[in-house]
């Protein structure tokens, strides 16, 4: 796991909002959940109970590595296999 994404995954648990080159965290006091964007691209919310929910469309119109190993470092079970994007063990 890379660095930014350790701190991205601290400030998702302390409950912060943070920013760092292409990554940013945006934690929403009323919900107690954090958005996460890549590029100003919105890529994932995560709840409070640490459920990450992708934000599907995005995956689908930019499935770089990057967004990819973002949303594996939230624990998200995503991958390409024979050039299609596999979430959960489905292809997009």
């Amino acid at each position: 796991m890379r660095l930014i994404e350790k701190e991205m995954l601290s400030a998702i648990k302390q409950g912060r909002s943070w920013s760092k080159d292409n990554t940013a965290v945006s934690f929403a006091e009323s919900t107690g959940g954090s958005d996460v964007f890549l590029h100003g691209h919105h890529i994932a919310t995560v709840q409070r109970n640490g459920l990450a929910l992708v934000m599907v469309n995005t995956l689908r119109a930019w499935p770089t590595r990057t967004t990819m190993s973002r949303l594996r470092a939230l624990g998200v079970d995503v991958c390409t296999r024979k050039g299609e994007v596999m979430l959960n063990g489905a292809a997009l």
